[in-house]
């Protein structure tokens, strides 16, 4: 069951996209305390089921809100001024807990702000909370939080995706009007897909990962959940850009986003790869996406086959680079410098029982899996083998993208499945980032869009992949598709059963 969402002079607050809130701020029809307050009504009266954000920051919200006030008051344009988001719990909030989801950071206090999170502050963000996420962002349902499962909006029985699963989930239940997540194998687009809301992974260096709460360096980008195209384009004009703290930042300047928002695709290129059309996926996933791009088609882009060869090696070269990854940069939590810590007499033995008690099981796993591909007489085998064929990968992408401009694909291979059909069976998990995490080793820029739903009334979500750099041209794509149809005007009735 849906509701269609009616024009936008008749929706409820919290129910406003971003831009359509600053329009409504900009012209006196409403304030930024008044806004925030509804949003945090919202979030009273429904996240009890959707359990999407770990902790609400209400009293610090509503004092963004009165500053922002004043700020437009004495005139003050700001890019987001007075706009309410929610930032996932992987981002270093400066006074505000960030715990990734685990118990092993259970009441860290970070000195610093991410800089995603900072100039999103600079630019007047209303900060309503942390989302919740799988810990660490290790996981593709949200079941991985140390603290509690998030349901999906659409369905209260089915997870919500990860590891933004939070993020997701609270712009699709109208608890933000948009949030930040973060992207290393899939987080944002599949969340999004089974949520149907609109995620975003920009290129690996676009947008600064300093704060970040590293999980796999090489892969991890921060990504936008918003509830239209041009959110997303609003959201990344404020967090792309050079960033003297984050090494791996490029120093390309980053252009208007939303001037890529023409909503003409004529004489636009897309791929469709055979290899991302495969047995086991679910039949409407494949029907939706295909109309979706005939759809493209019809607007005047011309769609041309191609393939990506090395797309069924993707998988295992992930959980390799990416476990090892995860293996170093989770070395760090040995209840000396910060979080938890177990307590015991000497320091070894703290060093255990704190990794032991603070970290869960999957994390256990990946850590495990990553020292393992590193250790001596396996790393040939394992980690550098698995970085050769990681170039194959990215060499897949760049001779595609010199036939085609934009690639289109299934997000995800089925709709959100039930909470716990899966959390037992680590490799069908890892299945479900299947058609995402090529786009992370790669390093390239990809979008996820709704483009329907299944008969279970659950979203369908079809991903459009761009070239490194490319964000304008899948921005560009995304949003003349979704002029096109009226997928993103529905929105979930919040039914179902929560525990």
């Amino acid at each position: 069951m849906t509701h269609d969402k009616t024009a936008q002079d008749k929706r409820a607050l919290h129910e406003l996209t971003i831009h359509a809130a600053l329009e409504g701020m900009r012209s006196g029809e409403f304030t930024s305390v008044q806004l925030t307050q509804a949003l945090l009504d919202r979030i009273a009266a429904v996240d009890g089921n959707v359990k999407a954000y770990l902790r609400v920051t209400a009293e610090k919200a509503l004092a963004q809100a009165e500053k922002a006030d004043r700020r437009r008051a004495a005139g003050d344009d700001a890019p987001l001024l007075g706009a309410p988001l929610a930032i996932k719990d992987v981002l270093a909030t400066s006074g505000v807990e960030t715990t990734c989801g685990s118990r092993i950071l259970q009441g860290f206090m970070p000195p610093y702000t991410a800089t995603a999170v900072a100039r999103l502050n600079d630019a007047g963000m209303v900060m309503l909370g942390k989302t919740n996420t799988d810990e660490f962002a290790m996981g593709s349902s949200t079941e991985n939080s140390a603290f509690f499962t998030t349901h999906n909006p659409w369905d209260f029985d089915r997870v919500p995706g990860g590891s933004s699963g939070g993020s997701a989930a609270a712009v699709a239940a109208d608890e933000a009007l948009g949030a930040l997540g973060t992207d290393t194998g899939g987080s944002v687009r599949q969340p999004a897909a089974l949520c149907g809301v609109v995620g975003l992974k920009p290129s690996y260096g676009r947008v600064s990962r300093f704060g970040l709460i590293a999980y796999g360096s090489s892969l991890d980008q921060i990504g936008t959940l918003t509830k239209d195209v041009r959110d997303a384009a609003l959201l990344l004009n404020v967090i792309a850009g050079s960033d003297p703290l984050d090494s791996t930042c490029l120093e390309t300047p980053a252009p208007d986003y939303t001037a890529a928002l023409t909503g003409d695709v004529r004489g636009l290129r897309i791929g469709l790869p055979d290899e991302y059309f495969i047995d086991g996926m679910q039949p409407e996933v494949e029907a939706s996406v295909r109309q979706a791009v005939a759809e493209l088609e019809r607007l005047g882009a011309e769609v041309v086959r191609i393939s990506l060869p090395n797309t069924d090696k993707a998988l295992p070269v992930y959980y390799l680079a990416a476990t090892a990854e995860a293996s170093a940069n989770l070395a760090r939590y040995d209840g000396v410098r910060f979080g938890y810590s177990a307590g015991a007499d000497s320091m070894f033995e703290n060093i255990r029982r704190t990794r032991g008690e603070g970290f869960g099981a999957e994390v256990k796993r990946r850590i495990m899996l990553g020292t393992y591909a590193l250790s001596a007489g396996y790393y040939d085998a394992y980690y550098l083998k698995a970085q050769q064929v990681r170039t194959l990968i990215k060499r897949d992408f760049e001779q595609a993208f010199t036939q085609v401009d934009v690639i289109a694909a299934p997000t995800s291979p089925t709709t959100a499945f039930r909470i716990g059909e899966k959390v037992d069976d680590p490799i069908q998990m890892y299945l479900t980032d299947i058609f995402t995490i090529s786009a992370n080793l790669a390093g390239v820029c990809a979008v996820s869009v709704p483009c329907g739903f299944d008969k279970a009334n659950l979203p369908i979500g079809m991903q459009l992949i761009g070239p490194h750099l490319g964000e304008e041209t899948i921005l560009r794509a995304a949003d003349a598709y979704e002029r096109a149809t009226d997928w993103q005007r529905h929105a979930p009735a919040l039914t179902g059963r929560a525990s």
